[in-house]
C-alpha cells in the first residue's frame, strides 16, 4: 500500500522542481516550496518507496535487494547534489538545509 501514495508524492515533487529538474544537476535555483520544504530531495526518497511498493505489490520479496542497492545510490547522488548547491547558494543553502530532512 506504499507503492500509489509514494507515486503520487513523487510526482508531485517532480511537478514542483518544475524547470529545475535535471538528469544532472545544474543548480539552477533553490526549490524550498511544497514538499521541498520539509525534504531535500523528495524524488529520491519517494521514487525508492515505489520501487519498493511495487516490488512488494508482485510479491517478490527476494527483489528487496534491489531497494537496498538502490540507498547508497540515492544517498550518493544526494550528496553530489548538495555540494553543487552548497557552492552555487552558499549561506542560502545551509540554512535550507537545517531545516530540512535528507
Amino acid at each position: 500500500m506504499i507503492g500509489l501514495p509514494s507515486l503520487a508524492l513523487f510526482v508531485l515533487a517532480r511537478i514542483e522542481l518544475g524547470s529545475s529538474f535535471s538528469v544532472r544537476p545544474k543548480a539552477q535555483i533553490l526549490v524550498t516550496h511544497g514538499l521541498y520544504s520539509r525534504i531535500r530531495n523528495p524524488i529520491y526518497v519517494f521514487g525508492g518507496l515505489v520501487a519498493a511498493g511495487v516490488i512488494l505489490y508482485v510479491n517478490k520479496p527476494r527483489a528487496l535487494w534491489l531497494f537496498v542497492a538502490i540507498i547508497p545510490l540515492q544517498i550518493y547522488r544526494a550528496r553530489h547534489e548538495e555540494k553543487i548547491l552548497q557552492a552555487r547558494f552558499g549561506d542560502e543553502y545551509q540554512q535550507y538545509k537545517s531545516r530540512t530532512w535528507f
